[in-house]
């Protein structure tokens, strides 16, 4: 998939940042963009609910 744009929270920073990523599917059936802190590096994640069947 794409890399597209979404705003997460990064725990390290303690902000809310706009990263680049991609979606996953978690091992709980949710839609998940993945990606990576621009600031700090750290793997930020932002649910973006539940995936189709």
């Amino acid at each position: 998939m794409a890399d597209t744009t979404y705003n997460g929270y990064c725990v390290k920073c303690k902000e809310k940042r706009d990263f680049q990523g991609t979606v996953e599917v978690s091992k709980t059936g949710m839609n998940m963009a993945k990606g990576k802190c621009p600031v700090c590096g750290t793997t930020v994640n932002r649910i973006l609910g539940k995936a189709k069947a």
